[in-house]
């Protein structure tokens, strides 16, 4: 009998302890080669631990568990294999020779009983009759409300008027007010995964001058291109473009105008990265995850529609890694996804700036000195004052604003033509 032992890997650096937040399988199952048997939660991603080989398992601790890293949590005996699928009966053998076999495995006939048919009735348990249903449409109740107390289980008009007497709720009543009473709580333990983010959440409050500066966009020019091009771009690169794409962009040539708001602070040591790896915030099952695309400055936008829908397939599917997340010199949030219209993003550390994008609304606008509809986005920049300056912050925002209003600017390092001509 051999048996596999099978340890908590290790889901990054400085990480000694995980929870098992769930087993996929249980003790006496019998488990194929590579099947996922447990997801581990770490303070940075979720793990999933995979079979080495069949046979059958038995778990050492228990689904809550927090266990160290390297630490044996499963045995898997190799001498149990999963059975073989039996092989379908032979289509072509004679009725006559499968009826002589079954009859010789018998010692006295077998004798057929003809399967009773239940008698029809006029109504079925549950159902109410002509005056019943009437009351019931008229206090939208269900039949599933009630108990029948005529013939067969039969409701009756009696049976709903006398729930309505004893306090049954309508839909009336049930549509004024969600909540139905009661004094009840639901506790849960934390994952790690959150007791970590809120853990960083508290200290980027505490140990850095955050500020937020806000401005609006108008999202005309976008809207348009979108309008114009989106259906060649889908033929073309298979995928739709979207809002994440253009800021994307607008804020890879914003930094580069603005290193400081791509900087980071190590110790005593200011940080500015010549290079840009920008988180994009999505929300995943276990919460929200900031994978990083790498060197976006270098990308089109093609290349960063795919990298953002890839992203967001691996976080839905609890596949991101710590490969995936760690890193990062800017991070881009979009609330307007949940209908947020403005808000004050958190910076992710040790980023030292993050742009946080809103719902489109449209508004009176006055464009040269007429009132006209515009699709208008705010959009806040929350920074920290230790390594961004005032005119840094808003100059850098206000860069962005230009490029989305006018996509050609992103073409000539956030320049229009007329000033590259110029030498401006």
């Amino acid at each position: 009998m051999a048996i596999i032992e099978l340890k908590v890997p290790s889901p990054g650096e400085s990480i000694t302890e995980v929870i098992i937040a769930r087993w996929v399988k249980n003790t006496g199952d019998v488990v194929e080669k590579d099947e996922v048997l447990a997801e581990i939660d770490s303070d940075k991603a979720t793990l999933t631990l995979n079979a080495e080989d069949s046979g059958k398992i038995e778990t050492l601790v228990a689904e809550g568990d927090t266990v160290k890293v390297g630490q044996v949590v499963v045995k898997i005996d190799t001498s149990f294999k999963p059975e073989a699928k039996k092989p379908a009966a032979d289509s072509g053998s004679k009725p006559e020779a499968a009826a002589a076999k079954a009859l010789s495995s018998t010692q006295a006939p077998v004798e057929v009983k003809k399967e009773a048919v239940p008698e029809k009735t006029s109504y079925a348990s549950g159902t109410p009759g002509p005056a019943a249903a009437k009351l019931m449409a008229e206090n939208n109740i269900t039949a599933s409300q009630l108990k029948g107390s005529g013939k067969d289980g039969r409701i009756t008009k009696q049976d709903v008027l006398s729930a309505l007497s004893n306090g049954l709720p309508t839909a009336a009543k049930v549509l004024s007010n969600s909540w139905q009473g009661g004094r009840e709580k639901d506790r849960s333990k934390m994952t790690s995964l959150r007791k970590t983010v809120a853990k960083r959440l508290v200290a980027v409050k505490n140990e850095t001058a955050m500020l937020t500066t806000f401005n609006e966009v108008d999202m005309s020019a976008i809207y348009a291109i979108r309008a114009k091009y989106k259906d060649k771009f889908k033929e073309v690169y298979g995928t739709n473009i979207g809002f994440m794409s253009f800021f994307t962009k607008a804020v890879t040539e914003a930094l580069f105008h603005f290193p400081a708001v791509n900087g980071m602070i190590d110790g005593e040591e200011l940080v500015y990265n010549k290079y840009c790896d920008i988180g994009i915030a999505v929300s995943a099952p276990k919460g929200l995850m900031v994978p990083i695309l790498r060197n976006a400055e270098l990308m089109s936008l093609a290349d960063i529609e795919a990298g953002i829908k890839e992203l967001a397939v691996k976080a839905r599917d609890g596949k991101l890694t710590i490969a995936d997340m760690e890193g990062g010199t800017f991070t881009i949030t979009n609330g307007g996804v949940f209908g947020s219209m403005m808000s004050t993003p958190i910076i992710n550390p040790p980023q030292s700036a993050i742009l946080g994008m809103h719902n489109v609304v449209e508004r009176p606008m006055a464009v040269n000195g007429q009132v006209l509809i515009r699709p208008m986005m705010y959009v806040a920049l929350s920074y920290d004052h230790r390594i961004i300056d005032g005119r840094e912050s808003v100059g850098f925002l206000v860069k962005v604003k230009e490029m989305l209003e006018n996509p050609n600017r992103m073409l000539f390092g956030g320049k229009n033509p007329e000033e590259i001509l110029l030498g401006l």
